[in-house]
């Protein structure tokens, strides 16, 4: 078998690949699967062993390194000095590792760029005004809602002091404690 069809098989099943992942996973999702015990998501902290990410062992990158490696082959092939597959194959590999390298860097950023953007910060939620969605009754735990960053949240809340604020009232975040949110009645008042 000539070095020629090897690398176009290369490229062929490859691209196949990761045209038919693209595909499926368009199709049927994929990826949401959480590991148990890996930190969980804790707004507050946690770490981040279970957040998205890529890895050079993912089929996706596995297949285009395999479709590189067979469409840099038959390029090398068709230059007379690299002709021979003791030379094309070699910098073929070393063509396909580039490329499997940029896509897994390109792939992070963007997976850091949109993980960072989605989820609010904490720290800056001191001060905020939300609305109580669910009554939070007297030393009890009730539900607020706010607006962080364009998005709108929901999580648990007290009143600082444990008294009862009722459902659609205006209330300020004071703290938060683990997922919980502390709370005040009324709007933050500014100190002007």
């Amino acid at each position: 078998m000539s070095a020629f069809l090897v690398y176009l098989f290369f490229l062929v099943v490859g691209f196949v690949f990761v045209v038919v992942s693209a595909m499926l996973g368009h199709l049927f999702g994929g990826g949401h699967a959480h590991v148990a015990g890996s930190g969980g998501h804790a707004e507050a902290g946690g770490d981040s062993s279970d957040a998205p990410g890529v890895s050079i062992f993912s089929p996706i990158i596995m297949a285009a390194f395999v479709a590189s490696f067979g469409g840099f082959g038959l390029v090398f092939t068709e230059i007379e000095a690299t002709r021979r597959p003791v030379i094309s194959a070699p910098l073929a590999v070393v063509a396909a590792l580039i490329v499997a390298s940029i896509l897994v860097g390109v792939l992070r950023k963007i997976m850091r760029a949109s993980d960072s953007s989605s989820e609010s910060k904490v720290s800056n939620l001191p001060g905020c005004v939300a609305t109580v969605i669910s009554a939070i009754p007297a030393g009890g735990v009730g539900e607020i809602a706010y607006v962080h960053s364009g998005i709108r949240y929901t999580a648990p809340a007290r009143e600082e002091e444990g008294l009862a604020v009722g459902n659609g009232k205006a209330v300020t975040i004071t703290r938060i404690v683990g997922q919980q949110c502390y709370v005040t009645a009324g709007p933050a008042k500014s100190s002007v």
